[in-house]
């Protein structure tokens, strides 16, 4: 068994060393052919802002929870869910016949006081009332119209309607379901206008101000934008240290309710050092550059890559400042291969 694994160890290390640099009589084979027509670049050290990467959420900028407000049985639900509603439409019908009840109540007493108030003003030119009577009566039927519109305004309750045009994107109860004072009965999401919620770290909201904007990637339908900062909290969360922040998402982008964001925040300016994408090969796990060497020759590097920023990718390690990189090297291009470097 060791045996086995010594000679696995030994080709893994013969298969690298054989990608890293070509046997002897390859290598001279490359280094003698005709020089590789290639475009290069400067890697560059500079300043840039560290990005924080925030997840958020798409979150409609228009949507509400409509709750009960009356007890009784849902009657019907004339909706669907995911189905599209006008302003005004009826959502929900609550049965609260005690309501009824007390509006009528409250009508026959209001209609009682306004007939007595009607006959002793008639008789109070006549002498046979005083202006006493006709005062109470007066506050009487005040009061009465007051509980009046109180069981109207609590038998208007009992319908709920779409307060904007939206979609219904949640469901709560069923027809037949028992209604309580503030149990949540329906979500309703408007159509348009999107917002980006997210929590950014308090230590990294410092430098975000309203009407700001903030670079926004959707990854599912691989969405990117840049969208303005329309709400951000004064204060943070003092159990999470977030502060809520709303990046509005551009008209007409494809993005939907509950997708999944990433929010790209800047901070302080670090340094770093830039080349660009297209320098950067890959083999396996391995990321690679081709440096312009001495006598226009390639030099295979490993690197280690960084943060992206547009098409320019920061590199940890492997390069110093000011080489010379290979720019979208050709297939078959070797170490130790002679390079003409087109302007």
């Amino acid at each position: 068994m060791k045996s086995i694994g010594y000679l696995l160890a030994s080709a893994v290390l013969a298969f690298l060393a054989g990608c890293g640099r070509p046997s002897g009589s390859e290598g001279a084979g490359a280094a003698e052919g005709a020089p590789v027509k290639v475009r290069v670049a400067v890697a560059k050290a500079e300043n840039s802002p560290a990005i924080t990467l925030i997840t958020g959420v798409v979150r409609p900028v228009e949507r509400a929870q409509l709750a009960a407000k009356v007890m009784g049985a849902v009657e019907e639900i004339p909706v669907t869910l995911g189905q599209a509603v006008r302003r005004g439409d009826v959502l929900v019908r609550i049965g609260a016949a005690e309501i009824g009840a007390r509006v009528a109540q409250a009508q026959s007493q209001a209609n009682q006081a306004g007939r007595d108030l009607a006959r002793e003003k008639d008789l109070l030119p006549k002498g046979a009332s005083t202006a006493e009577m006709v005062s109470n009566l007066e506050d009487r039927y005040a009061s009465d119209l007051a509980v009046l519109r109180e069981a109207e305004v609590m038998q208007g309750y009992s319908t709920l309607r779409a307060p904007f045009d939206g979609v219904i994107s949640r469901k709560f109860v069923n027809a037949g379901d028992l209604a309580s004072p503030g149990m949540p009965l329906l979500d309703i999401e408007g159509r348009v206008g999107f917002d980006v919620e997210a929590g950014v770290p308090d230590s990294t909201a410092q430098g975000l101000s309203l009407g700001g904007e903030l670079s926004v990637v959707v990854p599912v339908d691989n969405v990117a934008f840049r969208g303005r900062i329309a709400e951000l909290s004064s204060a943070a969360d003092a159990g999470s240290h977030t502060v809520a922040v709303k990046v509005r998402v551009p008209e007409g982008l494809g993005v939907r309710s509950g997708q999944f964001a990433r929010l790209e925040v800047p901070g302080a300016a670090q340094r770093g050092l830039f080349v660009p994408a297209a320098a950067i090969s890959t083999l396996g796990q391995m990321e690679r550059v081709f440096v312009v060497g001495d006598g226009n020759r390639a030099v295979l590097r490993l690197v280690k890559t960084g943060a992206v920023r547009g098409d320019r990718v920061e590199i940890l390690s492997g390069l110093d400042d000011a080489e010379r990189v290979v720019v979208a090297p050709p297939a078959g291009l070797g170490e130790g291969q002679a390079l003409e470097i087109l302007p």
